[in-house]
């Protein structure tokens, strides 16, 4: 591919071409309405965006089934040797990098792929809030999972496999309830258990990313394209609350069963400095989706009104039902009222006691 792409790059524009392509792309929507805008697509530039897509979708692929496992590895043995060589620095921040930039390829290809009739422009701050969101997010959660298993040997098993097995089966536990026929239509060389095989694989990508951050891509097997193309702000709540609780009971472990090697490291300190990073990828993972997103024109609702309603949800499931409450105050009103009344009447009794006491000592 890298060869082909060089190769119609540097002769794009020799030779006429014998026909084009005319695609229609809508413009983001200025106060309400949105153009739709031809153009012209030879056949060297769409096969160079063939290629491009390619790219990003491999460098996705390589970044969270290669560079993620060495970075944890790399990081791990640092830990447990107790050194850093500037080899391994190097290696490391190099394997940082392309999971980060795997993240990003990841965030814009779900925009372009939701959003594929309109023209998408990212801007530069875009970038730079996806860079710091997934920076953040990815840097803590592989420290938190370096610390734990370096105490933890036995346990870090359970908790890889049943986080990588519960994002693999989660897409095919939401086919099943759908009752959807089985997709057909991925491709048609392909046999049912070739198209079996392929939808595993997309889903073993897809535990892959979630195990260590958000996966932007949204796999939908009940889906001609595969993919969730609405904004499930819920989804996304649920996801990075129950990573917070994970991660700080995984840190929590860390620190009940520390170890002599970390001896001279202040460990509040840094189970602290982990809990604020991934708060601050979640920052600007807001940042991101209510200021810089490219298409935030077109969300039927912000990101801030999707939380609100989703902690107003968790509170309304929280608290006690307004029947029960109610339903306990009038027996505790009715309770004091029959409370009241018995005073009440044993003083009347009282009081109407001495009159025939008179009268039956009179008699």
């Amino acid at each position: 591919r890298c060869v082909e792409a060089f190769y119609i790059y540097f002769h794009a524009g020799r030779v006429e071409e014998p026909y084009v392509s005319i695609t229609k792309k809508r413009q983001m929507p200025k106060d309400g309405y949105s153009e739709e805008v031809e153009k012209e697509v030879g056949q060297a530039e769409g096969k160079l965006c063939t290629h491009r897509s390619a790219f990003s979708r491999a460098s996705v692929i390589q970044a969270f089934l290669g560079s993620a496992p060495q970075l944890t590895l790399q990081l791990y043995i640092c830990v447990l040797q107790q050194e850093i060589t500037a080899a391994r620095s190097i290696f490391m921040v190099l394997s940082l990098l392309s999971i980060v930039y795997g993240a990003l390829r990841c965030n814009i290809l779900a925009i372009k792929i939701k959003y594929d009739d309109y023209d998408v422009n990212v801007k530069p701050a875009a970038y730079l809030c996806i860079f710091m969101w997934r920076s953040f997010e990815i840097a803590t959660r592989v420290t938190v999972l370096v610390l734990f298993s370096s105490v933890l040997q036995i346990w870090t098993l359970p908790v890889v496999l049943v986080n990588f097995f519960g994002f693999f089966f989660y897409p095919w536990v939401l086919f099943w309830q759908s009752k959807s026929p089985f997709p057909e239509n991925i491709e048609k060389a392909l046999s049912r258990v070739g198209t079996t095989i392929v939808l595993c694989l997309l889903t073993f990508l897809y535990a892959g990313i979630n195990m260590f951050c958000w996966s932007a891509v949204q796999v939908k097997l009940n889906d001609p394209d595969l993919i969730n193309k609405s904004q499930n702000w819920y989804r996304l709540t649920v996801y990075y609350m129950l990573r917070f609780v994970e991660n700080a009971f995984l840190l929590l472990m860390w620190y009940i069963y520390k170890t002599d090697i970390y001896l001279y490291v202040c460990a509040p300190l840094l189970v602290l400095q982990l809990l604020i990073g991934y708060c601050m990828a979640v920052f600007f993972m807001l940042v991101f989706y209510q200021f810089c997103h490219p298409c935030k024109k077109l969300f039927s609702s912000s990101i801030t009104e999707g939380l609100l309603s989703c902690f107003n949800f968790f509170c309304f499931v929280c608290k006690p039902p307004k029947s029960t409450t109610l339903t306990d105050k009038a027996d505790l009103k009715s309770s004091e009222n029959a409370d009241e009344s018995r005073s009440s009447n044993k003083t009347i009794d009282s009081q109407n006691g001495n009159p025939h006491q008179s009268v039956s000592s009179n008699a």
